[in-house]
């Protein structure tokens, strides 16, 4: 029963953290280290992000349904569709020549973690106080060189405690984006992005599936789907009124704690 619960909280910090630009890994890693949640091979933690991925899908299942439905004959749907191909592009490459570095390194060390959080806390309040006058509106109007370079962003997010859905939606302000239209491109973008993650995660991990552990997965499926499903939407609504200010004292805060932990142990 322990275990169900501990896979309840993981899955939905899970839920709450994969769309919003604190870093869902960097926060699952301190939690499994905190509750003592032992994740070999990081089974757990690739099962239980697909109910994430499904749960945004949800969401926005009437646009992916019209932009399938339209790719034979509709202009704006292959443009749509093509815009997501070449944002998701730039991180491939990047993403399968550093994947052993990062689950070898830096998975393992929270100093580099809470410099991350502090770093993109401060990036973030600089980037909310001088970014360009925003030039696109419509998440699904932006250009496709815009929607590249947001691409080339994705892939900071290699780093533990980075995190995806802060560096697409801070480079996509700083290429002209306002907040809605950024956060909504990071959410599109994830689609693509952590799909093709989640199985190429699935490959490494699938051996290591035990029936002992299915009871876990599940609770911590469903729980992430929940989570996600219910936090994206107003995520959307809070920072186009308040913006991302809350969230980048809430990663310097976080970082500051842990650089004093680490400097006391």
């Amino acid at each position: 029963m322990l275990d169900l619960l501990r896979a309840a909280l993981l899955g939905i910090l899970q839920g709450l953290t994969e769309f919003l630009p604190v870093s869902s890994t960097a926060h699952l890693l301190i939690a499994q280290d905190l509750i003592g949640y032992e994740d070999d091979g990081s089974v757990f933690t690739v099962m239980i992000q697909l109910g994430s991925i499904l749960a945004v899908m949800w969401l926005y299942r009437q646009r992916i349904i019209d932009v399938v439905a339209g790719l034979p004959d509709k202009p704006e749907a292959r443009r749509f569709a093509l815009m997501l191909f070449l944002a998701f592009l730039p991180a491939v490459p990047i993403a399968l020549l550093g994947k052993d570095v990062v689950t070898g390194m830096l998975h393992q060390s929270m100093t580099v973690i809470a410099v991350a959080f502090v770093l993109g806390g401060i990036a973030m309040l600089l980037i909310e106080k001088f970014r360009p006058t925003p030039k696109v509106m419509d998440a699904a109007q932006t250009p496709i060189a815009r929607a590249v370079g947001v691409g080339f962003f994705q892939a900071l997010a290699l780093i533990p405690g980075v995190s995806r859905s802060g560096a697409t939606i801070f480079g996509g302000m700083l290429l002209g984006l306002d907040r809605r239209a950024a956060a909504e491109f990071s959410f599109f973008l994830a689609m693509p992005t952590m799909l093709g993650a989640f199985v190429v995660e699935f490959l490494d991990v699938k051996d290591q599936l035990a029936p002992d552990r299915a009871g876990e997965i599940a609770v911590g499926f469903v729980f992430a789907f929940i989570a996600a499903a219910l936090v994206v939407k107003p995520f959307l609504e809070f920072v186009t009124r308040v913006g991302f200010a809350p969230f980048a004292w809430y990663r310097i805060g976080l970082g500051a704690v842990m650089l004093v932990g680490a400097a006391i142990q």
